[in-house]
């Protein structure tokens, strides 16, 4: 089970890379600054959001939170975000 691990880190730094190789591809669309730093600010809490509450269920359900060593956990949470 879970043969091919990816660290989280990898997969951080691979979408780190393709959001910076988007404009190659895509062109670049003028879109005003205050507009992306509202975008950018809303999406960053949503994903703090998500990632927060999916922690606390795993902390409430007394079982590990590194995705690496899933042997180590004691519960499936399905509660929450993951419900």
């Amino acid at each position: 089970m879970l043969e091919l691990k990816i660290p989280p880190p990898v997969v951080t730094l691979v979408l780190a890379l393709l959001m910076w190789l988007t404009p190659v591809v895509a062109g670049f669309v003028q879109i005003p600054y205050a507009a992306r730093l509202l975008c950018a600010v809303v999406l960053v809490c949503i994903g703090q959001g998500i990632g927060i509450a999916g922690m606390v269920e795993f902390q409430r359900a007394k079982t590990t939170v590194n995705p690496v060593k899933a042997s180590l956990a004691s519960s499936l949470v399905i509660r929450g975000v993951y419900r």
